[in-house]
């Protein structure tokens, strides 16, 4: 079968892998003059299936509130007239219960499980590397309150059998003994010894590379326009290079999905949330991360990569806007100076970047089938998509060739927003 795959984001990539690993002619096509460039470029880096978890929570609405009047706040929310965003956001908070979270993560975990698995596996048998480390996140409470509410937290880890530590300060600098000279200004932590990093970019290109040199048609450089429809099936991806034409299409195009669906009547609810990251080289091992540590207060992730730090977080709802103001710069280098003094050097160039994820309204991403009978999707990752990417290329290719799925695909399908 030829797949046509819309994008070489991390997604579209390991979702193009394993459509070669199963015999099938693969066709890539992306705007970008390389694989990686947008939203898969400069993300936090971590690798979390333990914190896979729905943004739309028990309780979320009210903290929304708090954070909205925080100096360096993890959420800032830009309304304007956009009939998407208001639909999105009314969804978000029609999941904000008890019982569609509990759903909504257990569509997310095994996912997530899996995908860190596949991860292991594709990068021992390719040789790829890609600044990964296997060290755990450490999950950082400020606060006695943060510290009692990893109470929850565990109850959900413990169903799924996801391994954890809860930690009090002295076990926080042990793990992270960067932060030994900032102890006071922590209580504890909740660590994931089975969490990985890697620089998502790095790894999305190196497979890229080894796809082209196995066959795999790269198309870069190409604008997609449309998709071309004849009898109720997708008949060719409109180009600015020409028609491209296959068996089956596959759209991994993150926040850009919806408009591409829209003209056959699929409303795909997936919008981009901005998302911001610095990358510092490190200044002194010692006062540096070892792996990945969250900041819950500042929703930030500060992750070791190689001989980098990279700093990312926030959440910004504003639409397809990519610029980069200053103030949010200053957050990110306010939670690793604060907790990481000298750790990395902060007063040069900082590769500020801004980057859509492309998230539901409910957490999950979208995955499988859609009523065009040769059209699949493999989108809506939101911040998990370096952590999902390996998992939802494997099930995606096995929808498309029509094999037993090694995850269970339920409640993953565009269908269930109907």
């Amino acid at each position: 079968m030829r797949v046509i795959v819309l994008g070489a984001g991390v997604v579209g990539v390991t979702s193009a892998y394993y459509l070669q690993q199963a015999g099938h002619e693969v066709v890539v096509i992306d705007r970008q003059p390389g694989p990686a460039l947008e939203t898969s470029f400069a993300n936090a880096g971590e690798v979390s299936p333990g914190y896979a978890s729905p943004w739309a929570a028990p309780g979320i609405p009210q903290k929304a509130v708090r954070w909205l009047m925080m100096k360096h706040a993890p959420l800032i929310l830009r309304p304007k007239p956009d009939a998407a965003m208001l639909r999105w956001l009314a969804m978000m908070l029609r999941n904000c219960t008890e019982a569609r979270y509990a759903l909504n993560k257990s569509r997310m975990v095994g996912l997530a499980e899996f995908s860190r698995d596949e991860l292991k596996v594709l990068r021992e048998k390719l040789g790829i590397a890609y600044d990964e480390r296997a060290q755990g996140t450490l999950q950082l409470f400020r606060t006695e309150k943060q510290l009692a509410g990893a109470a929850k937290d565990m109850a959900v880890l413990d169903d799924f059998g996801v391994e954890y530590e809860l930690l009090d300060r002295a076990g926080c600098v042990a793990a992270e003994p960067g932060l030994a000279a900032t102890s006071g200004k922590f209580v504890g932590g909740l660590r994931l010894p089975g969490d990985e990093t890697g620089d998502c970019q790095m790894f999305t290109r190196q497979l890229a590379d080894w796809l082209a040199a196995n066959g795999v048609d790269f198309r870069y450089n190409t604008n997609i326009e449309a998709l071309e429809r004849d009898a109720g099936r997708v008949s060719g991806v409109r180009t600015n290079a020409g028609l491209v034409r296959g068996d089956a299409y596959l759209v991994a195009l993150a926040s850009f999905s919806p408009a591409l669906l829209k003209p056959f009547g699929l409303g795909l609810p997936v919008y981009p949330v901005k998302g911001y990251s610095i990358t510092v080289p490190v200044a002194d091992p010692d006062r540096a991360p070892v792996s990945t540590l969250l900041d819950e207060t500042y929703k930030i992730a500060i992750t070791r990569l190689g001989s980098r730090v990279r700093v990312g977080g926030m959440a910004e709802i504003s639409g397809f806007d990519n610029s980069l103001p200053a103030r949010r710069q200053a957050t990110l280098l306010h939670s690793l100076t604060d907790l990481f003094p000298g750790g990395a050097i902060v007063d040069g160039e900082t590769n500020y970047w801004s980057g859509l994820r492309p998230m539901t309204p409910d957490g999950p991403p979208v995955i499988g089938a859609t009523p065009v009978d040769n059209l699949f999707l493999n989108t809506g990752h939101g911040t998990l998509g370096w952590t999902m990417g390996c998992g939802s290329g494997h099930l995606i290719a096995s929808l498309i060739g029509g094999t037993k799925p090694a995850v269970d695909p339920a409640g993953l399908a565009i269908d269930r927003y109907r």
